[in-house]
């Protein structure tokens, strides 16, 4: 019995992480309460859920769905492991040099960038501060409740930083990460900078921004990596999981 406590009072704490990013609600918030309240019905009612599993044993059809599910649960838990430890490890490849930084845009207050694009355009000055002689593209179009493009207020804020504006390149046409890379490459092929690209994000975003740039035939990729709010990253790094799932199957 207190054992079952236990884990019911761990399971309970991983909702709350999932719950804590509201009013934020995505794919991963969302995935991750349904995934919790689950483990908290089965722990709540565990001996009913021994009995339904030793009925269903009781059969030859039963035991194949018991021991598939278990195979999926186990297979699963391998493969977002592995992503993890991609995720982590694209989230720490920083440039020794780099002469091309591309921001990846995100949501825009009316003309003011949110806090998290906030955090990836402060992690964008320093590393312009650590390389001067980087470029940077600012890379983000305009959202239907969004007053100006993700680039303008990106490229207005780095000013107000100090950052010289011919450093900086906007493109303001993309939609997703695939669009922020895609034009983004059109605009470095243009202006003979190459496909070496530092790329700045949340850390959680790296790994997939890296392997759709190199779809769409970049060179070296290393990461510049925003900080996250310790209450999201829960939820986004699941959304990141569904995300990365997704670009497999369909390449985007």
């Amino acid at each position: 019995m207190t054992v079952r406590y236990v884990f019911l009072a761990l399971e309970i704490m991983l909702l709350f992480l999932f719950l804590a990013p509201f009013p934020i609600i995505c794919s991963g918030n969302v995935a991750g309460i349904v995934f919790s309240l689950a483990l908290i019905f089965i722990t709540a009612n565990f001996k009913g859920t021994c009995a339904l599993l030793g009925r269903l044993w009781g059969s030859l059809p039963g035991k194949i769905s018991i021991l598939a599910a278990a195979l999926i649960l186990a297979a699963g838990a391998v493969y977002v492991s592995v992503l993890s430890v991609k995720m982590y490890r694209a989230q720490e490849n920083r440039p020794e040099k780099t002469k091309v930084i591309v921001v990846l845009g995100c949501k825009v207050n009316g003309e003011k960038p949110s806090r998290m694009l906030r955090r990836r355009l402060d992690a964008a000055a320093k590393a312009l501060d650590e390389h001067p002689e980087a470029v940077c593209i600012v890379s983000g179009g305009q959202g239907s409740n969004e007053k100006i493009s993700e680039a303008e207020a990106m490229k207005r804020y780095l000013l107000e930083k100090g950052i010289e504006e011919e450093r900086l390149i906007m493109e303001d046409r993309s939609t997703s990460t695939y669009e922020n890379l895609k034009y983004s490459f059109e605009l470095t092929d243009e202006m003979g900078l190459g496909r070496d690209i530092t790329i700045v994000t949340d850390g959680f975003h790296q790994y997939r921004a890296s392997l759709i740039a190199k779809e769409l035939g970049a060179g070296e990729i290393t990461a510049c990596s925003a900080y996250t709010e310790p209450r999201f990253l829960p939820t986004y790094w699941v959304r990141e999981w569904l995300g990365l799932s997704y670009f497999f199957v369909f390449g985007k």
